[in-house]
């Protein structure tokens, strides 16, 4: 039976370098992938974008609404009826590999289960596990609680510690209130720090009450 796997860490730990190299691995020896991820992530456009500047378009995005084992067994299968040729025989997918798997609905998680251990294709997950508050985005929850493997990503923090949490910065500003979803871009970046710098930035707390849906 294959697995599902949740590679995690925090921002600048290498999850989109680790994921194309993943598939350069797997193409390397001749077997075929798919590269996913949410379409909320708009860094790159199509492509999967990694902080060394390596590149790669997706076969597909994962909108909030989609079933990712659909979409998924779509491609796996050759149909793409956005292509210029919407069949085309392929040969067997050996592994999915979806990047910033933090957007993903519990359900799409459940789905890459599915694919795992129903249709039997290994699922490679990569995503950040806490967003700037220090709470866990839905998707990361769910894979912390149905992926067969967790493995962490390290990055190292200014003072030389291992990173855990991200802050948010608005220019030079750390911040602590706004949407749980903002892309690091112009106006908004990331900085990994260890516990006790995120404490220092923030005044000893951790983050702030995010209010119920």
């Amino acid at each position: 039976m294959a697995k599902l796997y949740f590679r995690y860490g925090a921002m600048n730990s290498g999850k989109s370098t680790g994921l194309l190299q993943a598939a350069f691995n797997y193409e390397e020896r001749g077997q075929r992938v798919l590269l996913a991820k949410p379409d909320v992530d708009t860094k790159g456009d199509t492509d999967i974008v990694s902080r060394l500047g390596m590149t790669r378009s997706v076969d597909f995005l994962i909108s909030p609404e989609t079933s990712v084992r659909d979409l998924y067994a779509a491609h796996a299968a050759g149909d793409d009826p956005n292509a210029l040729l919407e069949h085309v025989d392929q040969k067997p997918v050996a592994c999915l590999l979806v990047d910033e798997a933090q957007f993903l609905t519990p359900d799409q998680v459940d789905d890459l289960f599915r694919i795992a251990v129903l249709d039997n294709v290994p699922v490679l997950a990569y995503g950040i596990r806490t967003d700037f508050l220090t709470h866990a985005f839905p998707g990361s929850r769910r894979l912390m609680e149905v992926a067969h493997t967790l493995e962490e990503l390290k990055t190292i923090c200014r003072c030389g510690r291992k990173a855990i949490f991200n802050t948010r910065r608005v220019g030079n500003e750390v911040v602590f209130d706004g949407d749980q979803v903002a892309i690091d871009g112009q106006d908004v970046w990331y900085e990994s720090l260890c516990g006790s710098c995120y404490l220092e930035v923030s005044g000893g707390r951790l983050g702030a009450k995010r209010p119920e849906a």
